[in-house]
């Protein structure tokens, strides 16, 4: 994969961290492990991560009341994993705002399942398609991978993430100022001559030529846009 997705797991059974940790890794999943309510707030709030799977038993509370509390910082696609298999339970979990229940044990193959649904899920709710394709280049939105003529590309997280904006907004001009606030945050939204480097690193990976792009072009004085067919 080109860029990395991050999973968070709330889950207070060393076991099943441990499990996930190994099986998701070996997918080339990064996982963030928080034993309790509170632990999964914080590093949801500092690592950003792209999935949660949450455990409703945790030590410090429900986490059926955990999710609308999630909710209110944060649209991440929420996975619940528990022994908890009664229908009324599933219900009040997903009416909170999970996006999916999968009871314990489960299958990691069915697991890995969901999460690429959660994902493709999240991206046509925000009005993107989870693969954009132009000319030779392909960008899977959902597996962050982005292969040209069929071979896969090792983009930085910085490349990725300029080259994902560009994807959802495909056939759009996107300001200079808008892809530094996406990319590196608002405080950021004047640094254009930083915004170029990348964008000369990027079209060097993609083989694009600035004076003749077929995939990134410059619109002059206002910024960038994905050119389609």
């Amino acid at each position: 994969m080109t860029e990395t997705i991050r999973v968070l797991v709330v889950d207070d059974e060393p076991q099943i961290r441990k499990l996930l940790r190994v099986s998701l890794g070996a997918e080339s999943l990064q996982v963030i492990e928080a034993a309790n309510a509170e632990a999964g707030l914080a590093a949801l709030k500092q690592d950003k991560p792209d999935v949660m799977i949450l455990d409703l038993g945790l030590p410090d509370a429900d986490g059926l009341d955990l999710i609308p509390r999630i909710r209110e910082i944060s649209s991440v696609p929420i996975i619940v994993l528990s022994v908890r298999d009664d229908e009324g339970g599933k219900v009040r979990a997903l009416d909170a705002g999970a996006d999916d229940y999968l009871t314990k044990p489960f299958g990691i193959a069915e697991l890995l399942a969901r999460i690429r649904a959660a994902l493709r899920h999240r991206l046509q709710a925000s009005g993107s398609q989870p693969v954009i394709e132009t000319g030779a280049l392909r960008i899977d939105l959902t597996l962050r991978r982005v292969t040209l003529d069929g071979i896969e590309l090792r983009l930085s997280r910085k490349e990725y993430a300029i080259l994902a904006v560009l994807a959802r907004h495909a056939g759009r001009v996107i300001t200079q100022p808008q892809l530094l606030r996406e990319v590196w945050g608002k405080v950021h939204e004047d640094d254009t001559q930083y915004l170029r480097v990348y964008i000369g690193q990027l079209r060097h990976k993609l083989g694009d030529d600035a004076a003749a792009p077929r995939y990134v072009v410059t619109e002059p004085g206002v910024g960038y846009r994905l050119k389609m067919p």
